[in-house]
């Protein structure tokens, strides 16, 4: 348990409650039976000393027994037992020495014992109810700052774990192409490791990142749909409308490589019916990867880690969600564009 630190609490809380006390609830009778203020108020402070040091051992025993944050209940019990007890076994012993020996000049009514043993409670509580409620505020802030730590440590290594799935998942399918491409057009199987080596590097300088700029993007996934092309031909085709505001924006790295790549992967691209890609902004800070949808009877065995890596990225993101929409002849993804200001990715 950590060290009450209510030094400043204690050296000026009790005394000015012992003085306001003293002024309210004793002067107009001290001051009738002409007792001097001056002992009158060292004496109400002497007693206010002892009885907030005995409330104040309890605070600690309490704490001590029950300090955690799920144990409020059982603490403010124990407290308010103990204040209880001995507030009253105080007072009336000081009263009852005070009645006995006639310490004040006179003795002391049934209505005395009663003001002595309940004025205390009406700095007690208060004093109680601030040392609690910083407790409190401690011990919700500790829980809250451990709790965030642990998510964000979790977030960080789902995260990292999301990155790693994304270069053996890009590796796997080029080398996939590259192999169709080797008995193909061997000459262009050597342009291709080319371009994929050029690629590749992007991949890896980004892949440690978790935010990328949509130019960035864009300027990669051009170069990408080059080797697409390489194998294709005219059979792909790829537009983009992104108007220029939005290039400035951010998304995971790879995202569009993905979706590119699940749009050839699944479909049937044909010269005379070719496989069209679009990517387009709107108004709305979204962006969208659109392609015709003409699926391959015989589909090529997938680890599924594309489109579904992209909406757990944007889940640990904290970001909106990414929407997929599909009819009978087109796919879209959704994505939404995240700004620098909403969003700092240095954090991370």
């Amino acid at each position: 348990m950590e060290k009450l630190n209510d030094r400043w609490l204690r050296l000026v809380g009790v005394p000015l409650i012992s003085i306001v006390s003293n002024f309210i609830f004793f002067q107009p009778e001290n001051d009738a039976r002409h007792i001097s203020r001056w002992v009158a108020l060292g004496i109400s402070l002497v007693e206010c000393i002892l009885i907030w040091e005995v409330a104040r051992l309890g605070i600690i025993r309490a704490r001590r027994r029950y300090p955690r944050l799920n144990q409020t209940t059982a603490r403010l019990l124990m407290q308010v037992s103990w204040f209880t007890m001995t507030t009253i076994v105080q007072r009336v012993v000081i009263v009852y020495v005070y009645d006995v020996t006639q310490f004040w000049g006179y003795p002391l009514s049934m209505r005395a014992y009663l003001v002595n043993i309940l004025v205390p409670f009406l700095f007690v509580v208060p004093l109680a109810i601030i040392y609690e409620a910083l407790y409190l505020y401690r011990q919700w802030w500790a829980t809250y700052y451990e709790a965030e730590q642990l998510k964000k440590e979790a977030l960080q290594s789902q995260l990292d774990s999301l990155k790693a799935q994304i270069n053996p998942h890009f590796l796997f399918n080029s080398l996939s192409t590259l192999s169709s491409l080797v008995s193909e057009n061997p000459k262009q199987a050597e342009r291709f490791i080319e371009e994929l080596a050029s690629v590749y590097r992007y991949v890896l300088q980004t892949n440690e990142q978790l935010l990328t700029s949509l130019g960035s993007e864009l300027q990669f996934i051009k170069a990408y749909f080059h080797l697409l092309q390489m194998r294709f031909g005219r059979s792909v085709e790829l537009e983009i409308r992104v108007d220029e505001p939005y290039l400035p924006f951010f998304i995971p790295p790879l995202t569009l490589q993905l979706l590119v790549e699940n749009a050839v992967k699944h479909n049937t691209a044909l010269p005379t019916k070719p496989l069209v890609i679009r990517i387009y902004t709107d108004s709305a800070n979204c962006l969208y990867v659109s392609n015709t949808l003409r699926r391959k009877q015989n589909v090529i065995s997938s680890n599924r880690t594309g489109l579904a890596n992209i909406m757990a990225k944007y889940r640990l993101l904290g970001q909106a969600a990414v929407i997929v929409d599909q009819s009978d002849d087109c796919f879209q993804v959704m994505v939404p564009l995240i700004q620098e200001t909403r969003y700092d990715y240095s954090h991370h």
